[in-house]
């Protein structure tokens, strides 16, 4: 299946009518990013946008839900949340073959590691700072308020997407990993109780899935919403200090080794403390297990992009392979972090 191309003439055909610049030849440009779905700028003589699409071919049930994606972006519009403006979403596989939505051409920087390589110390500093600030944020919208109060489940977060990604790995192993199913075993018997804590995730927050201003240091957008749902806030908290937990480098794009003091990055302690003052938290109980759970759930992942790329119908086929070969790393990670739950 062929996720490197798009069908620029059937795209231009169902939107004619409903944007401006598609009544004229367009060009689709695809983002080296977007390892789940495949996503294009789209440049037309009116303007430019983005198109993000499900990848065609045999998927996981419940995966690549772009019409989620698209709909939890329109609900936070005016909110404290930074999100690119929705425009169209398409559900009519006729058109390009799978699900799609249009959405703004937000310009700014992004940033692929969280060390930032060509900025100042202090302006490192103020980037983490407005991640914290919307990351707060996002764990503040009044999920009734903007029409999600039934974006997820209700029930045990944490236990429902244990059981999920555990069956999601299942479906997408290639190989026997030990560490993995003892992670998973440790998740299920060390499952802190629920605490009824209910608010929208983004499931996959990191820098490198958000936008901030060309020449400054404020979120314009914050990317990439194919997992979220509504869930436990501290599970978000915990994927930022996973990802810091990890190799410094383009692969790991962690911060493992890097002096953060010199980089003006924070610790993980004061990155959590910041949050909870901006929530007004006391402290947050067994952190280690939400860590540990990110560790796994990251792994499942790249589990299921390196199936898809063994499928063939991975969107960058190289870079699935390359992650894949990460998995028993992040179980081994999960299982330190149970090690260090207090």
């Amino acid at each position: 299946m062929d996720t490197q191309t798009l069908d620029t003439e059937a795209v231009s055909a169902f939107l004619k009518d409903k944007l401006p610049g598609f009544d004229a030849p367009i060009t689709a440009t695809k983002f080296a990013g977007g390892q789940s779905n495949p996503t294009f700028k789209l440049e037309t003589q009116a303007g430019t946008y983005v198109l993000r699409r499900k990848p065609p071919g045999q998927l996981l049930k419940s995966a690549h839900a772009v019409d989620r994606e698209f709909r939890v972006q329109r609900a936070l519009a005016g909110t404290d949340v930074p999100v690119a403006k929705m425009y169209v979403l398409c559900e009519d596989h006729n058109v390009i073959g799978s699900d799609f939505y249009v959405m703004d051409h937000v310009i700014g920087r992004n940033f692929n590691e969280p060390t930032m390589d060509g900025l100042t110390a202090p302006d490192r500093h103020a980037v983490i700072d407005d991640m914290n600030r919307v990351l707060a944020a996002l764990h503040e919208v009044d999920i009734d308020a903007v029409g999600l109060s039934d974006y997820g489940p209700p029930g045990h977060y944490l236990e429902r997407q244990v059981a999920r990604w555990s069956k999601q790995y299942r479906a997408s192993e290639t190989q026997d990993i030990p560490s993995m199913n003892r992670l998973m075993d440790r998740l299920v018997s060390d499952m802190p109780a629920d605490d009824g804590q209910r608010t929208l995730v983004h499931g996959d927050y990191r820098i490198d899935n958000m936008i901030f201003e060309p020449d400054g240091t404020r979120c314009l957008a914050v990317l990439d919403w194919e997992l979220s749902t509504i869930g436990h806030p501290y599970a978000d908290l915990a994927s930022v200090i996973m990802q810091w937990q990890l190799p410094a480098g383009a692969q790991g794009r962690g911060l493992m080794g890097v002096d953060r003091v010199a980089l003006g990055l924070p610790t993980d302690a004061d990155f959590v403390a910041a949050y909870c003052d901006r929530r007004g938290l006391a402290r947050i109980e067994r952190f280690g297990f939400y860590v540990a759970f990110c560790f796994f759930r990251m792994g499942a992942i790249i589990q299921g992009v390196l199936k898809r790329a063994i499928d063939g119908n991975a969107s960058n086929p190289e870079r699935a392979m390359q992650l894949g070969a990460f998995v028993p790393m992040f179980a081994d990670n999960g299982l330190k972090a149970l090690e260090n739950d207090k």
